[in-house]
Protein backbone atom coordinates (compact mmCIF):
# COMPACT_ATOMS: atom_id res chain seq x y z
CA UNK A 1 0.00 0.00 0.00
CA UNK A 2 1.46 3.33 -1.05
CA UNK A 3 0.52 6.68 0.44
CA UNK A 4 -0.86 9.25 -0.09
CA UNK A 5 -4.22 7.88 -1.18
CA UNK A 6 -7.46 9.66 -1.99
CA UNK A 7 -10.89 8.11 -1.40
CA UNK A 8 -14.34 9.41 -2.24
CA UNK A 9 -16.84 9.04 0.64
CA UNK A 10 -20.26 9.04 -1.04
CA UNK A 11 -23.41 10.18 0.70
CA UNK A 12 -25.63 7.32 1.89
CA UNK A 13 -29.37 7.52 1.31
CA UNK A 14 -31.90 5.36 3.15
CA UNK A 15 -34.63 5.03 0.54
CA UNK A 16 -36.53 3.04 3.17
CA UNK A 17 -35.92 2.54 6.89
CA UNK A 18 -38.18 0.10 8.72
CA UNK A 19 -37.55 -0.31 12.46
CA UNK A 20 -38.52 -3.94 13.07
CA UNK A 21 -37.58 -4.57 16.68
CA UNK A 22 -35.35 -3.77 19.63
CA UNK A 23 -33.00 -6.18 21.38
CA UNK A 24 -32.79 -6.44 25.18
CA UNK A 25 -29.58 -4.37 25.02
CA UNK A 26 -31.66 -1.54 23.46
CA UNK A 27 -30.08 -1.77 20.00
CA UNK A 28 -32.67 -1.45 17.26
CA UNK A 29 -33.22 -3.88 14.38
CA UNK A 30 -33.63 -2.36 10.92
CA UNK A 31 -34.65 -3.26 7.40
CA UNK A 32 -33.45 -0.60 4.98
CA UNK A 33 -32.85 -0.14 1.27
CA UNK A 34 -29.61 1.83 1.07
CA UNK A 35 -28.07 3.52 -1.96
CA UNK A 36 -25.01 5.72 -2.44
CA UNK A 37 -24.91 9.00 -4.32
CA UNK A 38 -22.49 10.80 -6.61
CA UNK A 39 -21.96 13.58 -4.04
CA UNK A 40 -20.00 13.23 -0.82
CA UNK A 41 -16.89 14.00 1.18
CA UNK A 42 -13.30 13.36 0.09
CA UNK A 43 -10.66 11.73 2.30
CA UNK A 44 -6.90 11.76 1.76
CA UNK A 45 -4.50 9.65 3.81
CA UNK A 46 -0.77 10.34 3.96
CA UNK A 47 2.14 9.22 6.14
CA UNK A 48 1.76 10.26 9.80
CA UNK A 49 1.90 11.16 12.62
CA UNK A 50 -1.80 10.67 13.35
CA UNK A 51 -3.68 13.89 12.69
CA UNK A 52 -6.88 15.19 11.11
CA UNK A 53 -7.20 18.36 9.03
CA UNK A 54 -10.71 19.31 7.93
CA UNK A 55 -11.58 21.65 5.06
CA UNK A 56 -14.72 22.25 3.03
CA UNK A 57 -18.04 24.02 3.61
CA UNK A 58 -18.89 22.08 6.78
CA UNK A 59 -15.43 22.03 8.36
CA UNK A 60 -16.41 24.36 11.20
CA UNK A 61 -18.88 21.80 12.57
CA UNK A 62 -15.98 19.42 13.24
CA UNK A 63 -13.52 21.94 14.67
CA UNK A 64 -11.61 20.71 17.70
CA UNK A 65 -12.77 17.10 17.54
CA UNK A 66 -10.20 14.69 18.97
CA UNK A 67 -12.24 11.49 18.60
CA UNK A 68 -13.59 11.90 15.07
CA UNK A 69 -14.60 8.67 13.35
CA UNK A 70 -11.76 9.13 10.84
CA UNK A 71 -9.21 9.10 13.66
CA UNK A 72 -10.91 6.11 15.26
CA UNK A 73 -10.77 4.29 11.93
CA UNK A 74 -7.03 4.90 11.64
CA UNK A 75 -6.50 3.68 15.19
CA UNK A 76 -8.59 0.60 14.44
CA UNK A 77 -6.35 -0.10 11.44
CA UNK A 78 -3.28 0.37 13.67
CA UNK A 79 -1.85 3.13 11.48
CA UNK A 80 -0.26 6.49 12.28
CA UNK A 81 -1.42 8.59 9.33
CA UNK A 82 -2.28 12.17 8.52
CA UNK A 83 -5.89 12.42 7.36
CA UNK A 84 -7.33 15.20 5.25
CA UNK A 85 -11.12 15.48 5.17
CA UNK A 86 -12.94 17.68 2.68
CA UNK A 87 -16.30 17.98 4.43
CA UNK A 88 -18.96 18.65 1.81
CA UNK A 89 -21.92 17.00 3.56
CA UNK A 90 -23.78 18.43 6.57
CA UNK A 91 -22.84 16.90 9.92
CA UNK A 92 -25.31 14.64 11.80
CA UNK A 93 -27.71 14.82 8.87
CA UNK A 94 -28.82 11.25 8.11
CA UNK A 95 -26.72 10.74 4.98
CA UNK A 96 -23.94 8.73 6.58
CA UNK A 97 -21.23 11.37 6.31
CA UNK A 98 -19.18 10.38 9.33
CA UNK A 99 -19.55 6.67 8.66
CA UNK A 100 -18.72 7.13 4.98
CA UNK A 101 -15.62 9.13 5.95
CA UNK A 102 -14.43 6.44 8.36
CA UNK A 103 -15.08 3.75 5.73
CA UNK A 104 -13.00 5.75 3.25
CA UNK A 105 -10.11 5.84 5.71
CA UNK A 106 -10.34 2.07 6.22
CA UNK A 107 -10.41 1.48 2.45
CA UNK A 108 -7.43 3.78 1.94
CA UNK A 109 -5.50 1.75 4.52
CA UNK A 110 -6.60 -1.61 3.10
CA UNK A 111 -7.99 -2.45 6.53
CA UNK A 112 -9.96 -5.59 7.33
CA UNK A 113 -13.62 -4.71 6.58
CA UNK A 114 -14.76 -7.17 9.21
CA UNK A 115 -13.69 -4.79 11.96
CA UNK A 116 -15.72 -1.87 10.61
CA UNK A 117 -18.90 -2.65 12.58
CA UNK A 118 -17.16 -1.76 15.83
CA UNK A 119 -17.25 1.89 14.68
CA UNK A 120 -21.00 2.02 14.10
CA UNK A 121 -24.00 0.37 12.49
CA UNK A 122 -23.56 2.16 9.15
CA UNK A 123 -19.90 1.26 8.70
CA UNK A 124 -20.36 -2.16 7.03
CA UNK A 125 -22.72 -0.83 4.36
CA UNK A 126 -20.52 2.23 3.82
CA UNK A 127 -17.53 -0.06 3.35
CA UNK A 128 -19.46 -1.90 0.65
CA UNK A 129 -20.61 1.34 -1.00
CA UNK A 130 -23.20 -0.29 -3.30
CA UNK A 131 -26.99 -0.51 -3.32
CA UNK A 132 -27.83 -2.89 -0.50
CA UNK A 133 -30.64 -4.27 1.61
CA UNK A 134 -29.36 -3.74 5.15
CA UNK A 135 -30.91 -5.66 8.04
CA UNK A 136 -30.31 -6.50 11.68
CA UNK A 137 -28.07 -3.99 13.42
CA UNK A 138 -26.60 -3.08 10.03
CA UNK A 139 -24.45 -6.19 9.73
CA UNK A 140 -26.74 -8.27 7.48
CA UNK A 141 -26.05 -7.02 3.98
CA UNK A 142 -27.57 -8.23 0.72
CA UNK A 143 -26.17 -6.32 -2.28
CA UNK A 144 -28.78 -5.53 -4.92
CA UNK A 145 -28.54 -5.66 -8.69
CA UNK A 146 -27.83 -2.31 -10.29
CA UNK A 147 -30.83 -0.05 -9.72
CA UNK A 148 -32.39 2.13 -12.42
CA UNK A 149 -31.15 5.73 -12.54
CA UNK A 150 -32.59 8.04 -9.91
CA UNK A 151 -32.64 11.83 -9.96
CA UNK A 152 -32.70 13.26 -6.47
CA UNK A 153 -32.76 16.57 -4.65
CA UNK A 154 -31.42 16.60 -1.10
CA UNK A 155 -32.59 19.25 1.36
CA UNK A 156 -31.38 19.91 4.90
CA UNK A 157 -32.73 22.73 7.08
CA UNK A 158 -29.30 23.55 8.43
CA UNK A 159 -29.58 21.95 11.85
CA UNK A 160 -28.03 18.77 13.23
CA UNK A 161 -30.30 16.14 14.74
CA UNK A 162 -29.28 13.61 17.41
CA UNK A 163 -29.85 10.01 16.33
CA UNK A 164 -30.32 8.72 19.93
CA UNK A 165 -32.93 11.43 20.53
CA UNK A 166 -34.87 10.36 17.43
CA UNK A 167 -34.88 6.71 18.50
CA UNK A 168 -35.96 7.73 22.00
CA UNK A 169 -38.98 9.53 20.50
CA UNK A 170 -40.02 6.48 18.45
CA UNK A 171 -43.39 5.21 19.70
CA UNK A 172 -43.42 1.76 18.09
CA UNK A 173 -40.37 -0.44 17.57
CA UNK A 174 -41.86 -3.66 16.15
CA UNK A 175 -42.94 -2.46 12.71
CA UNK A 176 -43.32 -4.71 9.62
CA UNK A 177 -40.21 -5.25 7.45
CA UNK A 178 -40.03 -4.85 3.70
CA UNK A 179 -41.30 -7.80 1.63
CA UNK A 180 -38.94 -10.72 1.19
CA UNK A 181 -37.70 -11.17 -1.43
CA UNK A 182 -37.68 -7.68 -2.87
CA UNK A 183 -39.27 -7.34 -6.31
CA UNK A 184 -37.37 -6.53 -9.48
CA UNK A 185 -37.09 -2.88 -10.44
CA UNK A 186 -37.03 -2.70 -14.26
CA UNK A 187 -37.22 1.10 -14.29
CA UNK A 188 -37.35 4.12 -11.99
CA UNK A 189 -41.15 4.19 -12.00
CA UNK A 190 -41.27 0.63 -10.64
CA UNK A 191 -38.73 1.47 -7.95
CA UNK A 192 -40.55 4.64 -6.89
CA UNK A 193 -43.85 2.74 -6.83
CA UNK A 194 -42.31 0.20 -4.48
CA UNK A 195 -40.82 2.91 -2.27
CA UNK A 196 -44.21 4.58 -1.86
CA UNK A 197 -45.45 1.43 -0.15
CA UNK A 198 -42.51 1.51 2.28
CA UNK A 199 -41.59 3.85 5.12
CA UNK A 200 -39.00 5.61 7.18
CA UNK A 201 -40.21 4.82 10.68
CA UNK A 202 -37.93 7.51 12.13
CA UNK A 203 -39.53 10.31 10.10
CA UNK A 204 -42.44 11.04 12.45
CA UNK A 205 -40.34 11.12 15.65
CA UNK A 206 -37.75 13.28 13.90
CA UNK A 207 -40.44 15.77 12.87
CA UNK A 208 -41.67 15.88 16.46
CA UNK A 209 -38.19 17.02 17.49
CA UNK A 210 -37.50 19.27 14.49
CA UNK A 211 -40.65 20.54 12.73
CA UNK A 212 -38.52 22.05 9.94
CA UNK A 213 -38.23 18.53 8.51
CA UNK A 214 -41.91 18.71 7.60
CA UNK A 215 -41.17 22.00 5.81
CA UNK A 216 -38.43 20.28 3.80
CA UNK A 217 -40.76 17.47 2.80
CA UNK A 218 -43.47 19.95 1.81
CA UNK A 219 -41.03 21.94 -0.32
CA UNK A 220 -40.00 18.78 -2.16
CA UNK A 221 -43.59 17.71 -2.74
CA UNK A 222 -44.54 21.18 -3.97
CA UNK A 223 -41.58 21.15 -6.39
CA UNK A 224 -42.98 18.10 -8.20
CA UNK A 225 -41.12 15.23 -6.52
CA UNK A 226 -42.60 11.81 -7.29
CA UNK A 227 -41.61 10.78 -3.75
CA UNK A 228 -40.32 12.75 -0.77
CA UNK A 229 -38.92 11.17 2.40
CA UNK A 230 -36.42 11.71 5.17
CA UNK A 231 -33.13 9.78 5.05
CA UNK A 232 -31.80 7.92 8.07
CA UNK A 233 -32.52 9.65 11.35
CA UNK A 234 -32.63 13.06 9.64
CA UNK A 235 -32.70 15.85 9.16
CA UNK A 236 -31.84 15.54 5.44
CA UNK A 237 -34.82 14.82 3.19
CA UNK A 238 -34.83 13.74 -0.43
CA UNK A 239 -37.15 14.02 -3.39
CA UNK A 240 -37.07 11.75 -6.44
CA UNK A 241 -37.85 13.14 -9.91
CA UNK A 242 -38.57 11.75 -13.35
CA UNK A 243 -35.63 13.51 -15.04
CA UNK A 244 -32.39 15.26 -14.12
CA UNK A 245 -33.74 18.53 -15.58
CA UNK A 246 -36.75 18.31 -13.23
CA UNK A 247 -34.45 17.76 -10.26
CA UNK A 248 -32.23 20.71 -11.18
CA UNK A 249 -35.23 23.01 -11.62
CA UNK A 250 -36.70 21.87 -8.29
CA UNK A 251 -33.41 22.42 -6.47
CA UNK A 252 -33.03 25.89 -7.91
CA UNK A 253 -36.53 26.87 -6.85
CA UNK A 254 -36.13 25.51 -3.31
CA UNK A 255 -32.74 27.20 -2.90
CA UNK A 256 -34.21 30.55 -3.97
CA UNK A 257 -37.10 30.23 -1.55
CA UNK A 258 -34.99 28.89 1.33
CA UNK A 259 -31.49 30.42 1.09
CA UNK A 260 -30.54 29.11 4.54
CA UNK A 261 -31.08 25.46 3.59
CA UNK A 262 -28.53 23.07 2.12
CA UNK A 263 -29.88 21.97 -1.26
CA UNK A 264 -28.11 19.62 -3.70
CA UNK A 265 -28.99 17.54 -6.74
CA UNK A 266 -27.59 14.05 -7.07
CA UNK A 267 -27.80 10.74 -8.87
CA UNK A 268 -26.69 7.28 -7.85
CA UNK A 269 -22.96 6.66 -7.57
CA UNK A 270 -21.57 4.70 -10.54
CA UNK A 271 -21.57 0.90 -10.02
CA UNK A 272 -18.26 -0.42 -8.70
CA UNK A 273 -16.01 -2.37 -10.99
Amino acid sequence: MSLPRREFAPAKLNLTLHVTGRRPDSYHLLDSLVVFLDIGDVVTVAKGPLALAVTGPFAAALAGQTDNLCLRAARLAGREVAIGLEKNLPVASGVGGGSADAAAVLRALDADPGAAASLGADLPVCMAGVATRMRGLGEILAPLPDLPPLHAVLVNPGRALSTPAVYAALERRDNPPMPDPLPDFPDAAALIGFLRACRNDLQAPAISLMPEIADCLAALRDSGAALSRMSGSGATCFGLYAAATDARAAAAGIARARPGWWVETSGLAPPKG
